[in-house]
């Protein structure tokens, strides 16, 4: 069959695929070759019993049988309407299924869209599903990814398979595998990125996939691969960031490692560049020493952060060259050429692209949530003015790309019918929240009801100059990532009396990209009802006080916990 007999968007996947294919026959050798042992979960787990470690109760699961062999357990219990006991659930996150009671009495699907690059087609497949399996609703995540949430015990099967017929596989979206790969939202269409990372990303998603070893590992790792561009990808928070920088040698990938601001570590600098025909070669090899040196018998230590705390980066980095067999290349920062900083904002508004002629369109979402009207809409609007391309972006927001400058004002009056917008305050453009506690059992608070309430209350009181992030987390695992937010709210229960009622620890100073930091906690335990004019009252001295342009990350860094207390005390009478 010829190419014409497809369209650009299969013959890009096609291509991934294949890449990932040939990677894969480049990258393992068999048994007895040098490459990893038949079964690398078993060899693991060996080697941790052989030290005289004790398994933790997920891996001694994952031991009696493995988890892509029990689609038997799961159609089973969907046959019977039952959802699963504690481990059966873990083992269901394999295949993308979560139970997520007793926030709610239902499964949560969790979806697996690499680079956040998804077609009309797609995106109107999983509006009917969320409408006849679902809650008739889908939330963007801040890995440019969808969830579907309140799914019944006997259609969690249902989703996943009317899933794949779509081209989504949601293999591997949950528990100790590798999550959805976030990207340049706008790889491809970017005037000043540095390369396009698509088809780089669907070759390294295909490998993932279709290499069982890769689901022997200890714990979540998070990929993330960035081209430039005018929107922050937040790679440095990924367990392997893979950065594209320009070098007298030619393109190549920064790498590092370790990423994970929830424990207050952004991914470490390791000295290596890699060349773009040897990346998913080197992801594999990072991830076969993470399966080998993880720790099997503490989940609180687990993540890839760990190993290199224990190792260091060098002597991690010398057990990834062992296993690949050949001296990565190292250079020097200052040699090293980056695209321009990412816009802070930039995924929101109407943008040129690299095309003549040509634009997307980054919509705003409130709080990530698109009901199925909203998703057959934007379906809808993507297919008749662009090129049906929808661009998930780790902001919680989509794009829609490729349409011509005479169809930009119908496009963004299309947007609006639909209860969506195209622009924001600073306030609101920022504004992020996880799941909370009306969907996710470790959550303190409501963060998206509380999210939307702040908001609001904000934009009606202060009106604000500059970007500034806003991120509601419900707990310690932070999806939200509050860390890196110039105000981070950290989901919390404060004691009223004899009563615990919902509230917040809030940090401030944090950022990502060029504002690179973590945030510091300086009102612990805000009681949710105070939170707006808490908020406020800081955002009001920030603008009262600042110098000339100063942003709030660096106000506040100028600021000591005591200073910025008494701010929050002080509130302004409205004019």
């Amino acid at each position: 069959m010829t190419d014409a007999a497809f369209t650009a968007e299969q013959q890009e996947y096609l291509k991934g695929f294949m890449a990932g294919v040939e990677a894969r026959r480049g990258s393992i050798l068999p048994a007895g070759e040098g490459g990893a042992p038949p079964d690398a979960l078993r060899a693991a787990q060996d080697a941790t019993i052989a030290r005289g470690g004790r398994l933790v109760p997920q891996e001694e699961a994952k031991r009696e049988r493995h988890p892509l062999d029990r689609w038997d357990e799961m159609t089973a219990r969907a046959a019977a309407g039952k959802f699963p006991k504690p481990i059966d659930d873990f083992i269901g996150r394999y295949h993308g299924l979560f139970f997520v009671g007793p926030a709610q009495d239902a499964f949560m699907c969790r979806l697996r869209i690499p680079g956040g690059i998804l077609s009309a087609h797609q995106l109107a497949g999983i509006a009917d599903i969320a409408e006849d399996c679902a809650g008739g609703y889908a939330d963007v995540t801040t890995r440019a990814n969808l969830q579907l949430r309140e799914i019944s015990a006997a259609k969690g099967i249902e989703v996943v398979s009317r899933l794949a017929e779509l081209g989504i596989i949601p293999r591997g979206t949950g528990a100790d595998n590798i999550r959805n790969i976030t990207a340049s939202p706008t790889a491809g269409i970017d005037a000043v990125e540095i390369v396009d990372t698509r088809p780089l990303v669907r070759a390294l998603h295909h490998h993932i996939l279709n290499t069982r070893d890769l689901f022997a590992l200890p714990r979540k790792f998070n990929i993330s691969v960035c081209g430039g561009g005018a929107v922050e990808v937040l790679e440095e928070t990924n367990d392997i960031a893979l950065r594209a920088v320009t070098t007298p040698e030619g393109l190549r990938y920064r790498l590092t490692l370790g990423g994970i601001t929830g424990h207050r570590d952004f991914a470490r600098p390791t000295g290596i560049v890699v060349r773009p025909d040897q990346a998913i070669q080197v992801c594999d090899a990072v991830l076969r020493v993470f399966i080998a040196e993880g720790d099997r018998t503490d989940r609180k230590k687990a993540r890839l952060k760990y190993v290199l705390d224990r190792l260091g980066v060098d002597g991690f980095v010398g057990l990834v060259e062992q296993r690949l067999g050949l001296a990565l290349e190292r250079m020097e920062e200052s040699a090293l050429g980056h695209a321009p900083a990412p816009a802070k904002h930039g995924h929101l508004g109407v943008h040129a692209q690299k095309q003549a002629g040509l634009n997307y369109v980054g919509l705003v979402l409130p709080v990530g949530r698109l009901t199925t009207d909203q998703l057959r809409g934007v379906a809808r609007i993507a297919t008749r003015f662009g090129s049906g391309t929808i661009r998930l972006t780790v902001w919680q927001n989509l794009l829609v790309s490729d349409i011509p400058d005479a169809d930009v004002q119908a496009a963004c009056e299309a947007i609006t019918a639909l209860g969506l917008g195209w622009q924001a305050s600073n306030i609101r453009g920022g504004l992020v929240a996880c799941t909370g506690n009306a969907g996710c059992k470790f959550a303190a608070s409501n963060t998206k009801r509380h999210a939307a309430e702040l908001a609001d209350f904000l934009d009606a009181r202060i009106a604000v100059d500059l970007p500034i992030n806003i991120h509601l987390t419900g707990c310690h695992h932070s999806c939200a990532q509050h860390y890196v937010a110039d105000i981070g709210l950290l989901g919390a229960k404060v004691e009223r009396g004899e009563d615990l009622v919902e509230g917040y620890d809030l940090h401030v100073g944090g950022g990502a990209g060029p504002e690179q930091k973590i945030g510091r906690l300086v009102l612990p335990k805000v009681a949710q009802d105070e939170l707006d004019d808490t908020v406020l009252a800081i955002l009001q001295a920030w603008m009262r006080d600042r110098a000339p342009g100063e942003s709030f990350q660096d106000f506040t860094a100028r600021h000591d916990d005591a200073a910025i207390a008494a701010m929050a005390r002080v509130q302004e009478t409205a004019a």
